[in-house]
């Protein structure tokens, strides 16, 4: 059953995506993920066991006077490693599906049961064959039991596959009895291999449990009408996964705080709830296509808090210099405009973000346009509107709100702050992008926090050894100023400043779409999967 949610009221409609696991095995993508995996780890054993095996027959035992059929188990043991190798490439393959490979492991289970059933019979004497001897316990009991506990699959399938492969042994020893013409009723042979067949339910009830523990993590991850997927990020206050939505087409991401995050002090639990609660109230709030958007956002029957928020396709700020190095003047501008704008809307709403760092700026795809920015992140938003009574999100003594590397000073020093508190960490990230190095470095965050407060910044110019238009290195100081005043008023006002910047050249769709092309190249009909594979990092700032 669908677990209830008490669902919070925001502005807009709800939008998710559709789930992308596989139904047909039940179990949730990364765990089938991980079946696959495993598959891979029995074929390197696959691999390996028979050339062992092959070298103690055709080195150890002609030492001792021992003979053995080598030349049939050498057949054999090639077959196993050729078809052992051939499943290790498909289950290391990044375009395979994790579901086929399950099914293909399925034949491997055939393939591999086939095979050890030959080797018993090929090494079997007469003496085994004939009406002289029992139901005996072979080799393929194990492959019976160990595939439907490493590689789950649906019972009905996991039924075909273990009869299959209980058939191997009985099939096995016919043929060398029609090879060596001995005398042997067939219901004789069947009756050998009783306890192949007595496994066989036991195998499918094994995967029966395995399948039904598969999906109840997979209907544990449900919150109301999306569904988890992907981990992108953990962090101290929570994590967050890709969200599928049951019903609709739209890829999303889901912040979540699970309650044993707040097994902590009351007060502390408090704040942390309040926090959250303060950044889906913010977000939902804000209409700027630069600011992160808002779909759903409640509270599970369990206590699990969680909102769901847009899937982004991108790379944050941060990791973007770390890869690539600093911008060229034309496209920092271009960067900063837009954060101005999701900032200076925020800032009309009596809301200061007190945390733009690169972390917390993406630069992604949105639709037909590039290097679009989306502003991440408002878990430590303030409001400078009348306060209303509720718990306080002010840190615990000793303790500083933000980034140290990119605090403004007013913060630093406990001050009343307003929206230039933000226009000061844009001019932080504005000398980021520009230099690949931050405003002030030191050995501890308190010493980086001191010099926000007292030191003066050196000019881009001379920390990049880059040509920096003269222009935009003093609103990049002008931002850096240590009093509010002495900064742009405004989002806007700073934005128009950047833009009447005397540059060498614009930074224009094309030349964005071109180094879009080059360097982060969306994936073939997933565009959204490059924001969760070629770049986690982003959303795991915002956790």
């Amino acid at each position: 059953m669908e677990r209830a949610i008490r669902r919070v009221p925001t502005p807009g409609a709800p939008r998710g995506v559709t789930t992308t696991r596989a139904p047909d095995a039940g179990l949730p993508p990364d765990l089938l993920r991980e079946a696959s995996r495993r598959l891979g780890l029995i074929a390197r054993f696959f691999i390996v066991m028979p050339l062992v095996v092959a070298t103690v027959l055709h080195t150890i035992l002609p030492r001792f006077n021992l003979s053995w059929p080598t030349a049939p188990l050498d057949v054999i043991a090639g077959i196993v490693v050729v078809l052992s190798f051939g499943v290790l490439l498909a289950t290391r393959s990044n375009t395979a599906d994790p579901a086929s490979i399950i099914k293909l492991g399925l034949a491997y289970e055939i393939a591999l049961a086939a095979a050890m059933a030959a080797a018993d019979h090929v090494l079997a004497g007469p003496a085994t064959m004939t009406m002289t001897a029992g139901p005996t316990i072979s080799r393929v009991m194990i492959i019976l039991l160990a595939f439907p506990v490493f590689v789950p699959s649906p019972p009905l399938r996991t039924l075909v596959a273990a009869l299959l492969a209980a058939s191997m042994d009985p099939l096995a020893m016919a043929v060398t009895i029609h090879l060596r013409h001995l005398d042997v009723a067939p219901g004789y042979i069947l009756l050998m291999h009783v306890p192949d067949y007595i496994t066989v339910p036991l195998a499918v009830l094994m995967s029966r449990v395995i399948t039904g523990l598969g999906r109840h993590v997979r209907d544990a991850r449900d919150l109301g009408s999306y569904r988890l997927g992907e981990l992108l990020g953990r962090g101290g206050m929570g994590e967050v996964y890709v969200a599928h939505h049951r019903m609709l087409a739209r890829p999303a991401a889901i912040k979540l705080i699970r309650p044993e995050t707040l097994d902590v002090e009351g007060h502390q639990a408090l704040r942390i709830v309040e926090r959250f609660r303060r950044e889906a109230e913010a977000v939902a709030s804000l209409r700027s296509p630069h600011t992160i958007e808002l779909y759903d956002f409640g509270q599970t029957e369990d206590g699990t808090l969680y909102f769901v928020m847009e899937l982004l396709d991108g790379i944050n700020l941060d990791s973007f210099v770390e890869r690539f190095g600093p911008m060229p003047p034309a496209r920092v501008v271009h960067v900063l405009c837009q954060a101005c704008d999701s900032l200076g809307e925020a800032h009309a709403h009596g809301l200061i973000h007190r945390d733009v760092k690169p972390a917390n700026i993406h630069l992604c795809r949105m639709g037909l346009q590039h290097d679009y920015v989306k502003v991440l992140d408002f878990g430590i938003v303030k409001s400078q509107r009348p306060p209303v009574p509720e718990p306080a999100l002010a840190t615990a003594a000793n303790r500083v709100i933000g980034t140290p590397a990119f605090i403004p000073p007013e913060m630093a020093t406990g001050g009343a702050v307003d929206g230039r508190a933000d226009l000061y960490g844009l001019g932080c990230l504005g000398y980021w992008l520009l230099t690949g190095q931050l405003v002030f470095e030191g050995a501890t965050p308190y010493e980086v926090v001191s010099q926000h407060i007292t030191a003066a910044p050196v000019p881009p110019s001379v920390r990049s050894g880059l040509q920096i238009p003269p222009a935009l290195e003093k609103v990049i100081l002008a931002c850096l100023a240590k009093e509010p005043e002495r900064r742009p008023p405004e989002g806007p006002e700073l934005a128009r400043r950047l833009e009447a910047c005397a540059l060498p050249q614009q930074w224009t769709e094309r030349q964005a779409q071109e180094w879009w092309r080059d360097h982060m190249p969306a994936a073939a009909g997933a565009a959204w999967e490059a924001g969760v594979s070629g770049d986690r990092s982003a959303f795991a700032s915002t956790v």
